[in-house]
């Protein structure tokens, strides 16, 4: 049975977004496996509490998510 495990900080997606990466998910492994996947294709999205994960040793919080994300550069902007 193909499983894919999406962790993510909680309250990040909308029930559409998680829905969408339920869907494409299953989509891929279909494309990959062919059709006998659909039906066997298990998708976990699992909301991780703000503070309760990290990355280089450093505790990430939604605040620190949000300045990194107005920092980042957007498709409209100028290069």
């Amino acid at each position: 049975m193909p499983f894919a495990n999406f962790k993510v900080p909680e309250k990040t997606l909308t029930p559409q977004q998680k829905e969408e990466i339920v869907t494409r998910t299953t989509e891929l492994y279909v494309e990959i496996y062919g059709e006998r996947a659909r039906n066997n294709t298990m998708v976990l999205v699992e909301e991780v509490a703000d503070g309760g994960w990290g990355i280089s040793g450093n505790v990430l919080t939604l605040a620190m998510l949000g300045e990194a994300a107005a920092a980042a550069p957007t498709d409209t902007d100028d290069a």
